[in-house]
């Protein structure tokens, strides 16, 4: 269940662990099963932050700690998030833009909202302006 279930998703080892457990594995064998695959889970940070990126913007700062909130560690996380190529400015950019279409902002809350949310000051001021705010 582990191989198959890491040849279809990424996962960190906690998340494949508690995934194994979920289908009903104790937690000794889920952990077995997992240590004794030979998994790089770094290349599955990659795998996991370009697929966030795929539907979601996030700040650099903010994909890492959805990575760990998915069991990654903190190496890996930043690992996972660096070896991708993202623009960051865009994410920002991304993220203005979904939340001017929930509620309006003036220009100084939706920086103050950005760099929150993670963005670098830059990140967010260049957001805005491309918003037109």
């Amino acid at each position: 269940a582990a191989e198959s279930y890491i040849e279809i998703m990424s996962f960190s080892r906690q998340g494949l662990i508690e995934q194994l457990e979920y289908e009903g594995f104790s937690t000794s064998e889920a952990t077995l099963a997992v240590d004794s695959l030979e998994v790089d889970w770094n290349e599955q940070a990659v795998e996991s932050a370009s697929s966030y990126l795929e539907v979601m913007s996030f700040s650099r700062e903010g994909l890492i700690e959805q990575l760990e909130f998915d069991g990654f560690t903190t190496e890996e996380a930043t690992v996972g998030v660096d070896s991708v190529s993202v623009d960051w400015n865009e994410q920002a950019w991304r993220s203005a833009e979904a939340y001017l279409e929930i509620m309006p902002f003036s220009r100084s809350e939706l920086i103050d909202q950005l760099k929150f949310d993670g963005f670098t000051t830059e990140q967010a001021t260049y957001a805005v302006d491309r918003a037109g705010l």
